[in-house]
């Protein structure tokens, strides 16, 4: 829909244009999981100083700012790249970019994972070079992407930070926790 030469809704007009940021296009495409951790971030990103808040996984480019401008040929391009750990064309700008930035972070900087804990598509190469500073929210354990996206908008909204643990050792797998009670929006 966002790619449709009849598309006529801002976005898809500022991606033909070459205005639209990675952030925003993600959080298009996957709705309330990604617009929950560009809210999340937006309270709770901090890192040292020069080093960006938040970056994105994006596939083929490595690890790029959620402002970073897209072209509608690059959005094509990081469509036709198989995100899987085995896939060099994935792994190894994403393998490249998190050694970068451990070394802009320093060795005493710790890294939360927003995205899926239960596949090594992401934890693979983060593992491998952050190690037991790789943390996530442990509250991830058992929910899908729409619960966490939801959590991460409600804990943004509430300004209560989710408890992290670190990934290397956890069980990453487990029972669907219950489902977040509603909320209302002030």
């Amino acid at each position: 829909m966002l790619m449709r030469e009849q598309a006529e809704f801002d976005l898809a007009l500022r991606l033909r244009n070459g205005t639209a940021a990675i952030g925003e296009i993600y959080a298009f495409i996957s709705g309330l999981y990604f617009r929950g951790k560009l809210a999340y971030t937006g309270v709770f990103g901090a890192a040292p100083s020069g080093v960006p808040p938040a970056m994105v996984i994006v596939p083929g480019m490595g690890l790029v700012s959620p402002g970073t401008i897209l072209s509608y040929d690059q959005l094509q391009s990081i469509a036709n790249v198989p995100v899987d750990a085995d896939n060099p064309a994935y792994r190894e700008p994403f393998l490249r970019d998190v050694a970068l930035l451990d070394q802009q972070a320093g060795p005493n900087c710790r890294y939360v994972l927003l995205g899926s804990i239960a596949t090594d598509k992401y934890t693979r190469a983060l593992l491998q070079v952050f190690g037991e500073r790789l943390l996530f929210p442990a509250e991830f354990v058992g929910r899908g992407d729409m619960s966490r996206g939801g959590l991460m908008l409600r804990c943004a909204r509430t300004t209560e930070e989710l408890a992290y643990i670190a990934v290397q050792g956890a069980t990453r797998h487990g029972n669907r926790p219950p489902k977040l009670k509603p909320s209302r929006q002030k």
